[in-house]
């Protein structure tokens, strides 16, 4: 039986503290295979056997936690970014209660029984709990009962959480809060109790707010494609507006000027400008004319065209973009797994610490048991390791958010983390360090020709010709606007090349071989033809019955930015590039030289470019092979990292590879890079701070200097910090020069 994956939206998912929560709940649950979380997301992905238990039940399990699951129609890409949803469980009415008018309203009861209290005392320091606690006078009734509702409004939802962690036998930082809270109560410190849980209600309200920035992120991904299309009916030539979801392959859609492209499709009629830089991340908008592909999420500059549907709403280039950009934040880096595994032994051991402070000193008549005691919930509180746990997926989710905004996939956080230690890249040649096609390099008349009249017939005689020497021809003819003249008599001879008269002449066109032919070839029209060779360049020979009239090289344009890209990897610190090649040894050489590479390997067959690879790993450790992502592929399986480029709208591309690079833009590697690097330093900073923090309190608490406020607002203040870091790296953008 084929296993089922299935997406569920949880609204009460905000670190690790649930999902172990839901780990105990499902993971033994008979049929359950696997579990993916997507802490920033709010998300969970099941995979199990339907035969054995069906999402219905899984959702039940998930609202007996009070956590308000719901399951996703994953056939549906647009509009909310959790899709809809469906099988919400009922909130019991205290949840319908706003989060922000409860912490409020404990604020206000907060502060009416600290100043009741004050004024009864006629003492600010007496309110503050200033005293030491075995000489602290008695609170006022009416100032408990004041505080006691401050502590239930701003733990309401606190209570149900800790308990559900009591019956699991595990420690979170609810049961963690429950038990300060109580505790300071039963040692008279109203003041401070209410104070705690103000500030942890404070604390879960900023971090929902915080969080909810990168969700903004990643949903305004789904904001790209609009959610009606205009279709034209094949019978009547009316134009509606309908869902694009109701929209099928092969409708004819309009689409005006100034709007979103719903959908993937070619135009079949009308001409524009189109702006792919949310798909792609190129700055420049695209000119497109009929039988030209337009991606859904584009913007429609300055003209009306109709186009022709080539994909289904949730099988669009965007579509399955937000498809990865949503399934990478469930695939965590190995940073990450270290962590959940380190908090998985940070929390039971701090625990014991805490006990041991509260025990041990009264024993030892270091200190009275109230204070001893209260210590110990000091160190509870600060016990709470969600600021460490979430330092991490934070910031790779935004890292992952930034790099798909500028048209780069990045299928999950070990993804990106691998870019950050490469040492070594491969590059496959054609398509990647040059353009892929064939470009005429060279014109050379002979027999008293001009360049002029050369390209004049070799133009007319390959003007109908899908050849893609013949392409070449032509390009190079529409750029320097050599006239199209008429042919006569035209004959195409299978694998040599082609006759006809052009100006009342017969002319001949085709390889060297075919010259031979034609004409007992010596002299100069041989030397430069073998000379052509010899630099890499593919010949073809025009003439005459009776001469030859000159030659044409072709080769395989190197890309600009190839030779400059390669150089900023080296000063990167990227300590050897090599470039892989089915090409002949001579062709291999002089791209290598123009480019720059430490090393190149010519006339590779594609199991030749995986031994490749794997000698360059076995040398340098972590390698990346970059490709065009099919022929590649087996090459990029070999390496630590596939990276597969230009590949919008190639399915196969994309699967291929690890990252994927939307546009044809070389220039995007080297900021990866760049991206993963930050990231890992962004990691390390919030590591630091969490840590650190809880190290300098767990200092101040064996010095009987910290208080159960002062813990919370460190832990609340150290939750934001690594938050806030993380999120600068939505602003990272790859340079302009």
């Amino acid at each position: 039986m084929a296993m089922q994956r299935t997406q569920f939206l949880i609204d009460e998912l905000d670190c690790a503290e649930e999902v172990r929560q839901l780990r105990a709940q499902l993971e033994r649950l008979a049929g359950v295979e696997r579990l993916d979380f997507d802490v920033i997301g709010h998300r969970m992905y099941a995979t199990f056997d339907p035969a054995r238990i069906d999402p219905e039940e899984i959702l039940l399990r998930i609202n007996a936690l009070r956590m308000a699951g719901r399951i996703i129609d994953e056939s549906a890409t647009t509009g909310d970014a959790a899709g809809p949803v469906r099988g919400a469980a009922a909130e019991p009415v205290g949840w319908r209660l706003s989060r922000s008018a409860a912490t409020v309203a404990a604020g206000t009861l907060l502060l009416a029984a600290f100043a009741l209290h004050a004024f009864l005392a006629r003492s600010l320091p007496v309110a503050l709990g200033l005293e030491t606690l075995e000489a602290a006078a008695p609170v006022p009734l009416a100032s408990r009962l004041l505080y006691l509702a401050s502590i239930v409004l701003s733990g309401w939802l606190v209570v149900p959480k800790a308990w559900a962690a009591v019956r699991r036998l595990t420690a979170d930082i609810n049961l963690l809060m429950c038990i300060a809270v109580v505790g300071a109560l039963v040692i008279g410190q109203w003041f401070e109790a209410g104070v705690v849980t103000f500030l942890f209600s404070v604390s879960l309200l900023l971090e929902h707010w915080s969080l909810g920035r990168a969700r903004q992120a990643i949903a305004s991904l789904l904001e790209l494609a609009p959610p009606v299309a205009r279709k034209r009916h094949a019978c009547t030539g009316a134009i509606e507006e309908q869902p694009i979801a109701s929209i099928r392959v092969g409708d004819t859609v309009v689409v005006r000027p100034g709007e979103r492209i719903g959908l993937d499709g070619v135009i079949s009629s009308g001409e524009t400008s189109v702006d792919q830089s949310p798909i792609t991340g190129e700055s420049l908008p695209l000119a497109r004319q009929p039988e030209d592909q337009v991606y859904a999420g584009s913007m429609n500059i300055d003209g009306a065209f109709e186009m022709r549907v080539t994909h289904a709403a949730n099988d669009t280039t965007l579509a399955r973009m937000i498809h990865l950009v949503q399934e990478s934040h469930a695939s965590r880096a190995p940073t990450e797994q270290w962590i959940e595994r380190f908090a998985r032994y940070y929390t039971p051991a701090m625990i014991l610490l805490a006990i041991g402070v509260g025990v041990l000193p009264p024993w030892m008549g270091m200190l009275g048991w109230q204070q001893s005691i209260y210590n110990g919930l000091v160190l509870l509180v600060i016990a709470c390791p969600c600021a460490l746990v979430i330092s991490t997926p934070v910031s790779i989710v935004s890292a992952l958010t930034a790099a798909a905004h500028h048209g780069v996939l990045i299928k999950g956080g070990r993804f990106l983390e691998a870019a950050a230690h490469l040492k070594a890249i491969a590059f496959d040649k054609t398509g990647t360090l040059t353009h892929g096609r064939p470009t005429v390099r060279q014109v050379v008349p002979l027999n008293e020709h001009s360049r002029e009249e050369l390209l004049e017939r070799a133009v007319a005689m390959e003007a109908g010709s899908t050849h893609p020497l013949a392409q070449a021809i032509l390009r190079c003819g529409d750029e320097e606007a050599v006239p199209v003249r008429a042919v006569e008599g035209y004959r195409v001879l299978a694998g040599r090349g082609a006759e006809g008269v052009v100006g009342g002449r017969e002319y001949w066109i085709g390889s060297q071989r075919f010259m031979h032919e034609k004409i007992v070839a010596g002299g100069e029209a041989a030397e430069r033809s073998a000379a052509l060779e010899r630099a890499g360049h593919s010949v073809v020979a025009i003439g005459t019955p009776d001469h030859v009239c000159g030659l044409i090289g072709f080769a395989d344009a190197v890309r600009d930015e190839s030779r400059a890209v390669i150089g900023r990897l080296k000063r990167q610190g990227i300590e050897h590039v090599a470039m892989l090649t089915g090409d002949n040894r001579v062709a291999a050489e002089s791209i290598a030289a123009a480019v720059g590479v430490d090393e190149f390997f010519a006339g590779t067959l594609p199991a030749e470019k995986v031994g490749h690879v794997e000698r360059l790993r076995q040398r340098f450790g972590q390698v990346a092979m970059i490709g065009d992502g099919i022929n590649d592929a087996p090459a990029m399986a070999a390496s630590n990292l596939g990276i597969a480029m230009g590949t919008i709208g190639t399915d196969a591309a994309i699967e291929a590879a690890d990252i994927a690079l939307m546009s044809d833009q070389l220039e995007r590697l080297p900021w990866l890079i760049e991206l993963a690097r930050k990231t890992l330093r962004v990691i390390k900073q919030n590591i630091a701070i969490a840590l650190g923090l809880k190290l300098v309190f767990i200092f101040l608490t064996l010095a009987s200097v910290a208080s159960l406020w002062m813990a919370i607002a460190a832990d609340m203040g150290a939750s934001l910090l690594v938050v806030m870091n993380g999120l600068r790296l939505l602003r990272s953008r790859p340079r302009t020069d």
